[in-house]
């Protein structure tokens, strides 16, 4: 499977709509069922370097930015959506677009959960270049693009009633997702550079941890 970028529903939708409202709790509920935001909080308590500051790129309602606060990882947050009311009062947010945020060299780490995928290679290669020499970490977690990711959401989707936008959007998701090193080499992580590991969980999730390595 190539990858494949479709609009989402979910994008389309008002805040307060109340298909985006099931929307929205379906995926707490998906990220809760796959372990994405334990995976994210644990891995980056591993490599964030002594007092590196994280910015949480496409943090959109705040969930992760909540999460990373309560483990002690403050993270400042970035996303074209206002910042929500609730967002830990001591981390700053960006309202802007990720791909000409002029902010990236004030920080150490970025972290994303389910936000790489919404962008084409270009963008990727795009803001790869952006990121600049200050940032140490990248980690992501992202749909696994595979048939069988397809077919595992379509069986469990019904057990927790997802609901139309949800049931489009995974699909979209899975099919715009990534496979083996696909995100470092879109993102044109440089080997000699950087250290990139990639795997795929047995729920579909693809997990990226990229450190740059300590130059000589």
């Amino acid at each position: 499977m190539s990858r494949q970028l479709q609009p989402e529903l979910l994008d389309s939708l008002a805040a307060d709509h109340p298909d985006a409202r099931h929307s929205r709790r379906d995926l707490r509920l998906i990220n809760a069922i796959m372990g994405n935001q334990r995976w994210l909080a644990r891995t980056l308590a591993r490599f964030l370097p002594a007092g590196g500051r994280i910015l949480e790129i496409g943090a959109g309602t705040g969930e992760l930015g909540r999460r990373l606060a309560a483990a002690g990882l403050p993270a400042d947050g970035l996303d074209f959506a206002p910042r929500p009311p609730d967002w830990p009062p001591a981390c700053d947010w960006h309202r802007a677009d990720l791909l000409t945020f002029g902010g990236y060299d004030r920080y150490d780490a970025i972290v994303g959960n389910l936000i790489f995928h919404h962008l084409s290679d270009d963008e990727l290669s795009v803001l790869g270049r952006t990121l600049g020499d200050s940032m140490r970490v990248i980690i992501a977690c992202e749909p696994a693009r595979s048939r069988f990711s397809q077919r595992l959401f379509a069986c469990f989707a019904p057990l927790f009633l997802a609901n139309h936008v949800t049931l489009h959007d995974a699909r979209i998701s899975i099919a715009a997702g990534f496979r083996r090193d696909e995100l470092p080499r879109l993102l044109g992580l440089n080997p000699a550079e950087w250290d990139c590991q990639c795997a795929t969980t047995l729920l579909g999730a693809y997990q990226m941890v990229a450190v740059r390595r300590a130059r000589a």
